[in-house]
């Protein structure tokens, strides 16, 4: 079995060299057959690919520990889920799965506009399968998923501890499908530039894979914050960590992309801030690769120290630089007639908040990759932590929500200040109500009221908006206000899903003003029996458990009572883990979610102990409206998902261009 995968990687190999050569040649010289030889490459391609990766999980499942992959990364003890994540928990094995997945994207890529695009799809597969040659040729002579064991031991040597979650069998697949997926439009604006056919083709063929990546790269962000909440112990869910920094700077300059093609499409212009924005954000993703695989950066997601990160690294530098030569070349082709906007429209706005999108994402890459510089200059390395990025961010941040909440207000064309005037007065006076409210439940500080006049502000200018259209609609229909809405969104999934992103935004952003603003942290050494109060609760220690076993770990587990207002709430078993095999401990804490609405959490851990058990220091935090960034989460997955349905325009916009493009051969490259 391990034979046939190695064969496979390596015949997969010579076909990714033959189909990228292939796919270029045979757009460039005008050969049909030799570009559906390519397209078949693509094909045989996902198939080499998929083999080798099923013979991997082959050998996970049937604990081959020859083969190095599976003894260095699980274990006899596992469970089949915990099993299967351990494939991408080794290096060689996320980069098959990379490498799998992306045959899988590409395939259904070229196969689905095959007669809708057929001016682009030569490049198309010749530029897929170009980034393809770079994965198959790691995985055959720098990090082979198929490198045997000199000696083969007789148990592995177990998966990372803090990787056991079950959130982690899903977080590492959903920032792939993100990273990944930003392939897909990477790829069609090259072939665009390659063949020198610059129209909004290549938008509307990528449009819902550039929503795709977004919504999975957004979903594992969350999944991963969660993550860290349920095992980091830390009490928090977002540390600024440099992997996690450099997925969120692809999600923002992905932001800045979807709203900007929409300007591209509406009015004719920036083309070249769209091509530049999609180079970026696919560059971006490959750096964040780099920098988990490299080694050269401490975090709790980081792989070790290896061989892969230089070679990641002359891939970033060669595909941002012909990227950006490829687009310098073809800017002739790009320029457009278009008046300047005016200031006050929805196109400048546009433009301006995709700047701060961008200015976001470079100001987390400075906080990234300082320790690098300031090493290479000084010597020593010098980090910049979360105070930097909540100054810097926050800032931005103030910017990002008031053109959110601006925006809707705003038509194609321009507004003038009186008419601006008159239609924020009811969502404003909505926000000044939102904000006593806050206020009366207790929110006094100046910021925190700040933030909440901020998001509400984007609220109630989206609802509003969201209000007034489907009133006129009610008007001319007679519908009820609600069928009214419907109506609209199944006729704009696009307008109106995106107004349901911006509200579910909104609502995490209520959860992370209100966990960050007014969250207690308390730290309390007791003996069994002894209790202490924080905020409205009582915590009572209970019970004490050393020493049981627990898989490959020995756990550690107290029992501690949480009483409110003399009443027994809930009871916390918080727990502490040490794995003798990794020399490894763990913390599970333990979180209540306190009704209504889950508006705090009580979050115990056990800080540690002392005087062979007698005294046990507990850290407890209650971390109010946390739950409201859940909640926001699942809005925001199920809003981008109502975005990706066309629209009934655009399926008869689709079924235009087939007929014209089903006559179409191929055209040499614009010169």
């Amino acid at each position: 079995m391990n034979t046939l995968g190695s064969i496979s990687l390596t015949v997969a190999l010579v076909v990714a060299i033959y189909a990228a050569v292939a796919g270029f040649i045979g757009g460039r010289r005008n050969i049909p057959e030799l570009v559906d030889s390519a397209r078949n490459g693509v094909i045989v391609y996902a198939a080499l690919t998929t083999i080798a990766f099923f013979v991997i999980i082959y050998a996970y499942v049937t604990r081959d520990f020859s083969l190095s992959l599976v003894a260095n990364s699980s274990s006899r003890d596992l469970s089949l889920l915990l099993t299967l994540t351990a494939i991408w928990s080794g290096q060689a094995g996320s980069l098959l799965f990379w490498s799998w997945i992306l045959s899988l994207y590409g395939i259904t890529a070229v196969l689905r506009n095959w007669n809708l695009d057929r001016g682009l799809m030569p490049y198309v597969i010749g530029v897929l399968m170009a980034l393809q040659v770079f994965f198959a040729f790691m995985l055959n002579f720098i990090s082979s998923p198929f490198k045997l064991m000199e000696v083969i031991p007789l148990d592995g040597a177990g998966l990372n501890p803090l990787l056991t979650h079950p959130l982690m069998s899903a977080h590492p697949p959903l920032l792939y499908l993100g990273y990944i997926g930003f392939t897909i439009p990477y790829v069609f604006a090259m072939a665009a530039l390659i063949s020198g056919r610059i129209s909004d083709s290549w938008i509307r063929a990528t449009r819902r894979w550039t929503l795709i990546a977004w919504m999975f790269l957004g979903i594992g962000l969350l999944v991963g914050g969660r993550w860290a909440y349920d095992v980091l112990g830390w009490g928090g869910y977002w540390g600024w960590d440099p992997v996690e920094n450099s997925a969120l700077m692809p999600w923002l300059v992905g932001t800045a992309f979807l709203h900007s093609v929409m300007v591209q499409e509406r009015k004719g212009t920036l083309k070249v801030w769209n091509l530049g924005l999609i180079i970026l954000a696919f560059t971006l993703t490959v750096f964040g690769t780099f920098l988990t695989r490299s080694g050269i950066i401490q975090s709790v997601h980081a792989f070790a120290t290896s061989e892969v990160g230089a070679w990641f690294l002359g891939f970033i530098a060669l595909v941002a630089l012909a990227s950006m030569a490829l687009l310098f070349y073809r800017l002739p082709l790009l320029r457009t007639e278009s008046e300047s906007p005016a200031f006050l429209s929805r196109e400048m706005l546009f433009l301006l908040n995709n700047v701060l999108f961008l200015g976001a994402a470079m100001a987390i890459m400075i906080g990234v990759i300082w320790p690098l510089i300031s090493e290479l200059i000084t010597g020593q390395t010098l980090t910049v932590g979360p105070p930097y990025f909540n100054l810097v961010i926050g800032i931005i941040l103030v910017g990002i929500f008031l053109l959110m909440g601006v925006i809707p207000l705003i038509g194609w064309g321009g507004a003038t200040l009186s008419r601006l005037g008159r239609k924020v007065m009811a969502p404003l006076l909505f926000t000044v109500l939102f904000v006593g409210l806050t206020f009366v439940l207790g929110n006094r500080e100046l910021l925190p009221l700040f933030g909440m006049a901020l998001v509400g502000f984007v609220i109630f200018t989206t609802l509003a908006d969201i209000y007034w259209a489907s009133r006129a609609r009610q008007k001319n229909t007679r519908e009820n206000l609600f069928v009214a809405f419907g109506q609209l969104l199944n006729r704009n999934h696009r307008r109106y899903g995106g107004y349901l992103v911006h509200l579910a935004v909104a609502i995490m952003a209520i959860g992370i003003i209100g966990s960050r603003s007014y969250a207690t942290d308390q730290v309390r050494a007791l003996q069994i029996g002894d209790s202490w109060s924080t905020t409205d609760y009582t915590i009572v220690f209970e019970k004490f458990t050393p020493n049981i076993p627990n898989g490959e770990g020995i756990t550690t587990q107290a029992t501690l009572g949480v009483y409110q207002d003399g009443n027994r709430v809930t009871t916390l078993t918080p727990s502490a883990t040490y794995y003798p095999r990794q020399q490894q401990n763990m913390t599970d804490p333990a979180i209540y979610g306190d009704a209504p609405l889950y508006r705090r959490d009580v979050y115990a851990i056990i800080q540690g102990w002392e005087d062979n058990f007698e005294y046990v220091s507990f850290r407890v935090f209650v971390n109010p409206m946390v739950a409201w960034v859940w909640l926001g989460g699942i809005l925001y997955m199920l809003a981008v998902s109502v975005t990706m349905f066309p629209d009934p325009q655009e399926n008869k916009s689709r079924t235009r261009n087939f007929v014209e493009q089903n006559a179409y051969t191929f055209a040499k490259p614009s010169e």
